[in-house]
């Protein structure tokens, strides 16, 4: 495995749409492999695949909750319920937070590693880290829909 290099905001890979994962080989399992590692290795709770310089739809998230590591391939959400509003950072834009509103509860589809569709409903940290990710994948960051900003610790 290896560690991988994470754009910054203003890398202009950040802001394309991803294009979907037209195939699922070693290559693509072994980027996996490397997104998880430096997702890990930065205190990272999630890793999109434009934050490595990769413009196609793949996600690595690991809330340290009982899902434990998911890897995601061309996910899709189908369903969102409530709202929550709460911070979030983003290593690809290091030591700014923001208040961001997400869908409190939501329902994803997508492809694991061995290409088998998946279903996912998640709520709390999770649903806001799915979230957050996919925004990476349309060329979104978090600091695109914070109703505020602010420079420093997270508390």
């Amino acid at each position: 495995m290896a560690l991988l290099e994470i754009k910054k905001a203003g890398d202009p890979v950040l802001k394309e749409v991803c294009a979907p994962v037209e195939k699922i080989d070693k290559q693509l399992k072994k980027l996996m492999d490397d997104m998880a590692e430096t997702m890990y290795q930065n205190d990272g709770v999630g890793l999109a695949a434009p934050q490595i310089g990769k413009s196609i739809r793949l996600v690595v998230i690991d809330c340290q909750d009982d899902h434990g590591l998911i890897e995601l391939i061309n996910p899709v959400i189908t369903f969102r319920e409530g709202t929550a509003l709460d911070t979030e950072g983003c290593l690809s834009v290091p030591n700014i937070f923001g208040e961001v509103e997400r869908s409190a509860k939501v329902k994803v589809e997508f492809l694991n590693r061995r290409g088998k569709k998946q279903h996912l409903t998640a709520t709390g940290l999770l649903a806001r880290c799915i979230q957050h990710e996919l925004d990476h994948l349309e060329g979104q960051l978090f600091i695109d829909v914070a109703k505020s900003i602010r420079r420093g610790n997270q508390e």
